[in-house]
């Protein structure tokens, strides 16, 4: 098991939710990347270092984005989280 952390947009974003399901459905795939972070789909050009998650819910594609650090033990820190429309953007906007 990987440790989970979050960055604070991270964390504001899933305590925003409102939605019982949708917080399952999340809940469910922080559960899915701390038991197997690789599992993800590990990102490349300027976003290579972070994997994304793909969390399905209501007819609305959301996404996960996180990366791994193994030098300092088995911890994972999720960077963003939202809806896909235009969520590799505000991931980029975010990093610089």
């Amino acid at each position: 098991m990987y440790e989970l952390r979050f960055a604070p947009q991270a964390e504001k974003y899933f305590r925003k939710i409102k939605e019982k399901p949708l917080k399952q459905a999340f809940q469910n795939a922080l559960k899915s990347i701390s038991e197997d972070p690789y599992a993800g789909t590990a990102k490349v050009g300027d976003l290579s270092g972070f994997y994304g998650w793909d969390v399905y819910y209501a007819r609305t594609n959301y996404e996960i984005a996180y990366r791994i650090y193994e030098e300092e033990g088995k911890l994972v820190v999720v960077v963003l989280a939202g809806t896909r429309e235009n969520f590799y953007q505000e991931l980029k906007r975010y990093i610089k």
